[in-house]
């Protein structure tokens, strides 16, 4: 049975007492990454002290050598794939879409559809709405 993922509120404040409970060493293993990833992400976005800063950059160090390691690089999304999920994230539609980018409804579903590319003015507009890199509309 898996215990519970550890939560902020309840990890040690200083980094004797983090080592103690969960040494750093190199993940040889999908366990250790899986304790390891719970660590780092219970650690992250949060207002730490200095003991816990140094201990998530180790944790995180760890985590990134292991995932260079063992896991393949996850294939770029294709633009369009990347907006339909922005879109379906932010709950969304064609018109919004649309709006958005400065464009009627009929031009928005068919980028959509793939009948019609984005420009750079549309990108960048996309880019400012969900503060995310041009890079993922240029595939």
């Amino acid at each position: 049975m898996k215990t519970a993922a550890p939560t902020f509120a309840r990890l040690p404040k200083t980094y004797s007492s983090l080592v103690a409970l969960h040494m750093p060493r190199p993940i040889h293993d999908e366990v250790a990454y899986d304790n390891a990833v719970e660590l780092v992400q219970a650690l992250a976005g949060h207002k730490l002290n200095h003991d816990q800063d140094d201990y998530l950059a180790i944790m995180a160090k760890l985590v990134e050598d292991y995932e260079s390691m063992n896991l393949s690089e996850p294939k770029p999304a294709k633009s369009i794939e990347a907006l339909k999920f922005l879109l379906a994230e932010n709950n969304l539609t064609a018109t919004d879409l649309g709006e958005i980018i400065g464009v009627n409804r009929s031009v928005a579903y068919r980028i959509l559809k793939g009948a019609r590319n984005l420009t750079a003015d549309h990108i960048r507009k996309l880019c400012a709405r969900f503060a995310v890199s041009a890079d993922i509309f240029l595939n």
